[in-house]
């Protein structure tokens, strides 16, 4: 599992980031999270393929988290985009997006199936390699923050064993299940002779917009890695309360509790040129913090 970052900035763009957009792989395939003005853009930019990406999840409906999604949508029709896309977002945007369609009088290539997100936490996609759901978090408007599980594709082949034991490529995925190979005159190969144990599952947290608040630790409990929004330096405490925002200490003391192995900072406040001081600021609680960069991937 990866996180690719398309933009790191809150409301409005400055010093060279965007508004929030991010993009997870998880065994090849994309899952964008929210979609800020010029996300196509730092797409292109940062190489992330569009026909890898099938599921796209809107936290809320602040501009700084969608406006980039119309464009994206309407690019990968003239494309030729022909597999499925799949949105999550809050049920408002819907009748944005056909009322856009409509008046641009434009017929999507490929099927787009719309998915309201709920009030409270709920799982929202299960596929073979990895599991969606959201939670609620606490913003000025209803917000949702999204959990990301990627699944064990079962035990990890050793082709060299494999080989010495003459087990068939076509019988990879059974030994991927655990099973033994028997050769036609009954020699059985045992499974842990050929196979080491898989890679375990990975979770990701995106904790959007929010206030400081502990309302939903029990949903990013233990995450391998954490992004949280740090809008604000500490000083500016007051004003991360008032605008249900969050500083960067706030972060950090979320990922203590959570007890989460790493935190990634982000939706910086246009105020502030240099980020350096939100990572001082945040390491002073929980140690493992990196401040997130545009057009990095970090590996969970």
């Amino acid at each position: 599992m990866k996180v690719t970052i398309l933009g790191n900035n809150s409301a409005l763009p400055a010093f060279g980031r965007n508004p929030t957009s991010q993009v997870v792989s998880v065994w090849g395939k994309h899952i964008m999270l929210d979609c800020g003005e010029g996300a196509q853009i730092q797409m292109q930019r940062f190489s992330v393929r569009w026909r890898k990406l099938n599921h796209i999840f809107i936290s809320h409906l602040h501009g700084d988290h969608y406006f980039g999604l119309f464009g994206l949508i309407n690019s990968m029709s003239l494309l030729g985009r022909t597999s499925p896309l799949y949105l999550y977002a809050p049920a408002e945007l819907e009748p944005m997006i056909h009322e856009q369609l409509a008046w641009a009088d434009t017929e999507l290539s490929y099927p787009f199936h719309f998915h309201a997100l709920p009030e409270g936490s709920a799982e929202l996609v299960d596929t073979p390699e990895f599991t969606v759901t959201c939670f609620p978090v606490e913003h000025r408007i209803q917000c949702h923050g999204f959990k990301i599980l990627s699944k064990t594709r079962g035990r990890r082949i050793l082709p060299i064993q494999c080989r010495e034991h003459e087990v068939p490529r076509y019988y990879f995925d059974k030994l991927r299940e655990g099973h033994d190979y028997t050769h036609k005159d009954g020699t059985v190969v045992k499974n842990e002779d050929v196979t080491a144990d898989g890679p375990p599952p990975k979770t990701y947290a995106y904790c959007a917009d929010t206030k400081y608040t502990d309302s939903f630790l029990e949903h990013i409990k233990g995450a391998d890695l954490m992004y949280h929004e740090s809008t604000y330096l500490h000083a500016e405490a007051h004003k991360a309360e008032s605008r249900y925002h969050s500083t960067s200490i706030q972060a950090a003391e979320l990922a203590k509790k959570a007890e989460v192995k790493q935190l990634l900072l982000g939706h910086y406040s246009s105020k502030y040129r240099e980020l350096a001081p939100f990572r001082e600021e945040a390491r002073t609680v929980f140690d493992n913090t990196l401040v997130s960069i545009e057009g990095t991937t970090y590996e969970i």
